[in-house]
């Protein structure tokens, strides 16, 4: 055997072509004209040994910029927060990391009691009544809950802030173009959504209306307000949401929300170069029926013991293009089963605990900013997450910060043209005040 990676022996390959009726390799791929086969040889590397493919690899990742090596000031929805240890036990365990789809339940009552595990917890959180089983991220989460608006109003309009995620946004406007919705943004005021506009734009066409809280620029957002405007309108209430901040706020459900969407990433889930999250969708009652994506229920055995299945939806539902609500079948077991893991560890006190000091030392690293002279253009409460004008463009403060250990935050020039030279600063629980400090230290010294 020449490489453990390609574990076939001369003998298992002669076996094979004897098995299908051919003396060799060639004879093969005889049926390909010889003058479309490519004769040199391909600009590859040599195979490695194993101890050198790691030594090979390891020296790629050490190019890498990691959130264990580097102090990072990055959110932009991808957040470094402290992931209890036990996460990865758990969902390193062979019934959980390699099982697929808990169709049968009777052999999958670990994964499906998971499952419903953390849709209890996401309504918690929510103050909504019915959540699902998760879905791929926050983005895909947010353009369903459009679909789904759309669907149940038989409206074609769909009203979005300009202060929820950029990426969210463009998702969502490749899903309209599919379902031939018109997506209209509202403008920004001070940081949050223009009351204002919202009002005027709201008409007896609008689907629904989509706002983040806390929004892309870690700005508050007036729920009980637009909550009023939207549903005078008859609109469905579009909420999406970081689920650590709902530790702390009023959760989206007490504002009459319709639908609150958004991503788990942090709880339990590493940056690990912005993907692979787990989007979370929870409704009112009323629309349990209409919910994308997967649904456990709990009920009992015929011998009175408790047990979970998967309910309310039958799978045919998703093959079936006249009966599907979504084209989403599948969701983010594995994530959904670490941030369950993350939430059941912190508990709600853990949980509120990390959120209050989010924003604690948001606050102070904004103060310190604001003490070296630098500005922002939003007044108002923010989660962790501030927006604050740099004299010079982002980019090149960033190319600075990195030699210097630190990741620094977003460049809000990428996708508004009216910030540029703005950087979007995140401060999660484990940056420490001389990581602030320092943080705030070297952007002065830049620009003094």
């Amino acid at each position: 055997m020449d490489y453990r990676y390609l574990p076939m022996t001369e003998k298992d390959k002669n076996e094979m072509l004897e098995a299908i009726g051919v003396s060799s390799i060639d004879e093969l791929f005889s049926d390909i004209p010889e003058e479309v086969r490519f004769k040199g040889h391909l600009q590859l590397k040599s195979p490695l040994s194993e101890p050198e493919l790691m030594k090979e690899f390891a020296r790629l990742a050490n190019k890498n910029a990691d959130l264990k090596s580097y102090v990072s000031f990055l959110g932009a929805g991808v957040y470094d927060h402290y992931i209890p240890t036990i996460v990865d036990h758990v969902i390193s365990r062979s019934e959980f990391y390699t099982a697929y789809t808990p169709y049968q339940p009777e052999i999958s009552q670990g994964e499906l009691q998971a499952i419903f595990e953390f849709q209890t917890m996401i309504c918690e959180l929510t103050g909504m009544e019915v959540a699902n089983s998760s879905m791929y991220d926050g983005g895909t989460a947010m353009a369903e809950a459009a679909a789904l608006s759309a669907g149940q109003t038989n409206r074609k309009k769909v009203l979005v802030s300009k202060a929820v995620h950029p990426e969210y946004r463009t998702v969502l406007k490749t899903y309209a173009r599919g379902q031939h919705l018109e997506v209209i943004e509202i403008d920004l005021d001070n940081g949050t959504t223009n009351i204002e506009q919202l009002k005027n734009t709201m008409a007896d066409d609008v689907a629904c209306f989509v706002v983040q809280y806390p929004n892309f620029f870690g700005q508050i957002e007036p729920l009980k307000e637009i909550e009023e405007i939207v549903h005078s309108k008859q609109a469905m209430f579009v909420v999406t949401s970081n689920p650590l901040a709902l530790g702390v706020l009023t959760p989206p459900g007490e504002f009459g929300a319709d639908i609150v969407v958004g991503d788990v990433q942090p709880f339990g889930i590493p940056a690990q170069f912005g993907g692979p999250h787990c989007g979370y969708f929870a409704v009112t009652k009323k629309l349990m029926r209409k919910v994308p994506g997967r649904l456990v229920g709990q009920t009992v055995d015929e011998d009175g013991k408790r047990g979970f299945v998967l309910t309310l939806q039958a799978r045919e539902q998703h093959i079936r293009r006249e009966k599907a609500t979504s084209n989403i079948c599948s969701n983010q077991a594995l994530n959904a089963l670490a941030s369950a893991v993350a939430m059941t560890a912190l508990g709600k006190k853990g949980i509120k605990e990390i959120g209050l000091q989010n924003i604690a030392k948001a606050q102070y690293a904004k103060t310190k900013f604001q003490e070296a002279g630098f500005s922002s253009p939003f007044t108002g409460p923010f989660f962790n997450e501030f927006v604050i004008s740099c004299p010079k463009p982002v980019n090149d403060i960033n190319e600075y910060l990195l030699q210097k250990g630190i990741i620094g935050g977003y460049d809000l020039g990428r996708d508004y043209d009216e910030l540029s030279n703005h950087m979007l600063v995140c401060v999660t629980e484990l940056r420490t005040k001389a990581e602030i400090d320092l943080f705030v230290k070297e952007m002065e010294g830049y620009y003094a």
